[in-house]
């Protein structure tokens, strides 16, 4: 019985936070592709070359833009990306 509560609570414990690629996708073509365009991803110099790199790149886009993102909508381009370009 106590495996079974201590389970669930691990369970209810983990995050319910999934990336939504499709607002991922919405906010770079909105906010991204003004700046650059698909061969920044694509380069063979390009400097993202982790999952992690690639949060702080969004992230450093993000604030030179002074976008008014939450962490979810940071969440959500990197997924895209990660998915569409990337493949971390």
């Amino acid at each position: 019985m106590k495996k079974f509560t201590l389970l669930s609570l691990a369970i209810l414990a983990a995050p319910a936070f999934a990336a939504d690629i499709d607002h991922g996708e919405d906010l770079h073509f909105t906010n991204c592709t003004g700046c650059h365009d698909e061969s920044v991803y694509t380069r063979a110099d390009r400097k993202v070359n982790s999952l992690d790199r690639l949060g702080t790149q969004v992230r450093f886009c993000k604030n030179n833009l002074e976008l008014a993102w939450f962490d979810e909508d940071v969440d959500d381009v990197v997924e895209y990306l990660n998915e569409t370009y990337y493949h971390f």
